[in-house]
Formats: C-alpha cells, structure tokens, sequence
C-alpha cells in the first residue's frame, strides 16, 4: 500500500526534483496540461533544502521512489523564490472571517505533484490528510494559490475542503487564492 510519509532524505528532495521537472509546462503537451495539470515553478535543491528544514514536505514512494509529493512553504520562505513575492504581497493584504489573514497561523502549500501513472489512485487526498496530521497542531489555515488554467487542481482542492478566497493575477499566470480551515 501507498502511504504518505514526510521527506527526510536528499535522496527523497532530488526525486521530487525529478518529478518536478516531468511536469513543468514546458516538458508536457496542452492537452496533458488541461486535463491532468501542471507545475508551474522550478525549485532547486538548495531552496528545497531550506524549505525541509523548516517545515518537511510529504510525500508519497513506491518502494523507494518518489510518486507523490506535497511540500510545505513556511512564510519564512518568502526571501527563497522571488517569482512567488506577488503571492506574498496578496496574502498580506487579504482575510479571512472578518480578521487579517496574517492573524492565523497558517502556512502555503508549496506545491503538489503526483506522478502520471499514480493519478486517480486517492494520494492527492493522501498528502493533504498527512498536511492536516502533522501541521495542524501549528496552524490553523493552510493556503496556496493554484493557476486558473489548472481546472483539475482547481476541481481536486475544492474536494478536499478548499475555498476560494481571492482571485489575481501577476507576470506569470492568473491565480486562484484558496484556503483550508483546520480550526
């Protein structure tokens, strides 16, 4: 069975790489891209690392490769990726139930990604029920911007319990701000 565990290795941060890197627009046709989605941004190992230690990503193997992965953006990462400072600077601005977003505790879904032929298989739901378990002793909202081109990610998020909380757009897309209340 497929079960998600939180990454603890650089060999688990270069297979997400990896996985990453399969499903960039650029390495995948439109018709992959509308109906099972995309990743929009390119990390490299040295932002992930930073990013796993202070907060593990999920992920999910079979036997030992990477198939599935979900990785947690503290705030603290905002300096890391500078393509993500316009989400930053939108959800400084934004609330939730009459208070400042930034009054929660809450942290950003980093990204998420499940290889090709592991789709429909329930791990999306698997991740982000391994998110709530092990995070939701520190936090109180997870939240993520999705492209409003990625209709399945889109679909999949408001499955899960997501709710869209404001809609944007900066230099590389248009983006959908949805939040997950885990008070």
């Amino acid at each position: 069975m497929l079960s998600a565990q939180l990454a603890s290795t650089t060999r688990d941060l270069k297979q997400i790489l990896r996985l990453q890197h399969e499903n960039l627009p650029a390495n995948i046709d439109n018709a992959e891209m509308q109906s099972q989605g995309f990743v929009t941004l390119r990390h490299d190992l040295p932002v992930l690392e930073k990013m796993h230690q202070l907060a593990p990503g999920v992920i999910i193997k079979d036997n030992d490769t990477v198939i599935a992965y979900a990785l947690t953006m503290l705030r603290e990462c905002r300096e890391l990726i500078p393509d993500l400072e316009p989400m930053f600077s939108v959800l400084d601005e934004l609330g939730w139930q009459d208070r400042p977003l930034n009054d929660y505790r809450f942290y950003i879904m980093g990204q998420i990604c499940i290889a090709r032929n592991y789709r429909g298989l329930g791990l999306f739901e698997q991740l982000y029920q391994h998110h709530k378990e092990v995070y939701r002793h520190r936090f109180d909202l997870l939240v993520t911007e999705i492209s409003a081109r990625n209709h399945r990610s889109l679909r999949a998020h408001e499955k899960t319990g997501f709710k869209t909380i404001h809609t944007h757009r900066d230099k590389l897309d248009e983006w959908k701000v949805v939040a997950w209340d885990w008070s």
